[in-house]
């Protein structure tokens, strides 16, 4: 008797257990391996919490978003399928990555996005026009001045759940479904 295996799981395990291969190297970028575990852990936001935080931050074509502890690159996929955008996924953790990966070329807009997989501390956000955020009060409270100093006027920072507590208060809370999204625009220096 052969017992029935998910397609979905074989896809998964195969992706988790084999790396990339076949899917090719464009859109992953390997970094050096962590030499710490990620600070955050894998959570993907839902769906409605990613269309409200790309609409809260007015993205669109001439947009490029960061996502900062980009997991399976959700929001970037979201960002360049519905919205037009660019998106550039950072993450430290190598398996989400994969998933990302195939998650974007399923979706058709691997060649709008990037990963970059490393630590969202050593990362070039100079090109960034929005900047979106899955991560915990502390650390978004020790990633606001590298933020502040590397960020262009203007741009949008949208995180989920947890903002900058008093060290900078949102411009504007909404909320999408069970999600609070907070706003933030990089003042002028």
């Amino acid at each position: 008797m052969v017992c029935p295996v998910c397609p979905r799981f074989v896809l998964c395990l195969a992706l988790l257990v084999g790396g990339c291969a076949g899917l090719g190297d464009t859109a992953l970028t390997d970094g050096v391996d962590p030499a710490f575990p990620p600070e955050v852990p894998y959570f993907p936001s839902t769906d409605e919490a990613v269309e409200g935080m790309l609409k809260l931050a007015g993205t669109g074509p001439k947009d490029v978003v960061y996502d900062l502890g980009c997991g399976d690159g959700r929001i970037v996929i979201a960002a360049a399928k519905h919205f037009g955008a660019r998106g550039v996924g950072v993450e430290i953790d190598p398996a989400p990555l994969r998933l990302a990966v195939y998650y974007a070329r399923r979706a058709g807009v691997q060649d709008r996005v990037r990963f970059v997989r490393g630590d969202l501390f050593d990362a070039d956000l100079s090109e960034a026009t929005v900047i979106t955020l899955f991560l915990f009060e502390s650390l978004n409270r020790r990633l606001l001045p590298k933020l502040l100093k590397e960020l262009k006027p203007g741009t949008r920072i949208v995180a989920h759940r947890y903002g900058f507590g008093d060290s900078w208060p949102p411009e504007k809370t909404v909320q999408a479904g069970a999600s609070t999204l907070f706003l933030w625009t990089v003042p002028k220096r």
